[in-house]
């Protein structure tokens, strides 16, 4: 999975005086906003406003998929009518928020969820001091917003699609809803605060009986899919960032046969390489040409330890051999219970090569433990 291009933050669009008063207001209270006049205000517009040619057509084609939030201090309808041929997909189309020439409200057009217009559509509220209008059940009553739970966290979904709209609508019409938590930050949702009205908490999987629940949102970096397939077919899966995996190479190991073997290894213990964070390993590898590779590709931090310093934890599988090579009895298992914090491996060293390539490379996982959270009910 390759990271997608970054975007820009904000781009503000004005086309009246009074839009290029108010836009000048979110320049100084969004960091990182730039500002679209129409050619006929470029005069008296603030200093690096870009001119932007009417109609607008041109320019939006531009823009669209360059910024995370679009700024229209324009009404809806003209906007919805802009917007609409370069609409793609609720995954990828970025936030749109309208504010009517008067800044009395901030309204959230599209991508109130996924994109974070919801959000955004508060914080351009505040900055104006405008009333913020949000339509999405979800955010209107307070309760689980589904489609991104975790996301500040850094949790994904498994499949934006699959339950879902089914999840969504589950929890906002109250119906049984349990939510099971087998790894990942416990502050998903405020200690202090009382689950929605339809929703339990468990930590433990095994024992569910999906037949007693409308869905189950399942935060966990098992694969499930055969293991649970009564519950996998009842749930929205949420992949909480929460495995590091310590690996050792042999120097020169080619880049694709870490990457086989970091895939294989995962599939046969059953984790998703879309919950591991990090990448753990000695400081001799820290310029790793595959490590860094994998690391790239994927978005996954890697951290190094010294030798002597991997070699004071106890690890299952020392060796001796190892240790005459780079200084300590283990790089994998040591690696990843010092980055996760973690206590105990998932899983012990494990070693992958292939027939012909004269070089291998360890492997082990860790969980990183969170404090788990007391089982919450509607208090």
């Amino acid at each position: 999975m390759s990271l997608p291009p970054a975007r820009k933050p904000y781009a503000v669009y004005a086309i009246t005086l009074h839009g290029l008063g108010i836009a000048e207001r979110l320049l100084s209270g969004l960091p990182g906003a730039e500002l679209y006049v129409s050619e006929k205000l470029m005069a008296k517009a603030p200093a690096g406003a870009l001119p932007m040619p009417l109609p607008m057509g041109p320019t939006l084609s531009r823009t669209f998929t360059a910024y995370d939030c679009h700024i229209f201090i324009i009404s809806v309808g003209a906007v919805v009518r802009m917007i609409a041929p370069l609409l793609e997909d609720k995954k990828v189309d970025p936030a749109v928020v309208c504010v009517d020439d008067a800044a009395r409200f901030s309204i959230c057009v599209l991508s109130g969820h996924v994109g974070r217009g919801n959000a955004f559509t508060e914080r351009v509220a505040g900055v104006l001091g405008s009333t913020p209008v949000v339509t999405t059940a979800s955010d209107v009553r307070g309760t689980l917003t589904v489609d991104i739970l975790g996301r500040e966290l850094g949790w994904r979904l498994d499949d934006l699609e699959r339950n879902v709209t089914r999840g969504c609508a589950a929890v906002v019409n109250e119906a049984p809803v349990l939510f099971v938590q087998e790894a990942g930050e416990p502050s998903w949702w405020p200690e202090d605060k009382p689950l929605p009205p339809g929703v339990r908490y468990t930590r433990a999987l095994d024992g569910v009986d999906p037949a007693a629940w409308e869905m189950l949102l399942i935060a966990t970096d098992r694969d499930i899919r055969e293991t649970h397939r009564a519950q996998w077919e009842k749930a929205v899966i949420y992949r909480p960032r929460s495995l590091v995996l310590g690996i050792g190479c042999d120097r020169g190991t080619p880049e694709e046969l870490v990457e086989r073997g970091v895939a294989q290894m995962l599939a046969q213990a059953l984790l998703s390489p879309a919950s591991v964070k990090a990448v753990a390993t000695v400081d001799l590898k820290a310029d790793e040409p595959a490590l860094l590779a994998l690391c790239q590709k994927h978005g996954w931090a890697l951290q190094t330890y010294p030798a002597a310093e991997l070699d004071a934890v106890p690890v299952p599988t020392p060796s001796e051999t190892v240790k005459r090579h780079v200084g300590t009895r283990g790089v994998a298992e040591p690696s990843a219970l010092l980055a996760s914090g973690a206590s105990e491996l998932l899983v012990r060293k494990q070693i992958y090569t292939e027939p012909g390539a004269g070089r291998s490379m360890t492997f082990a996982v860790a969980r990183i433990p969170h404090s788990p959270r007391k089982e919450l009910a509607r208090g």
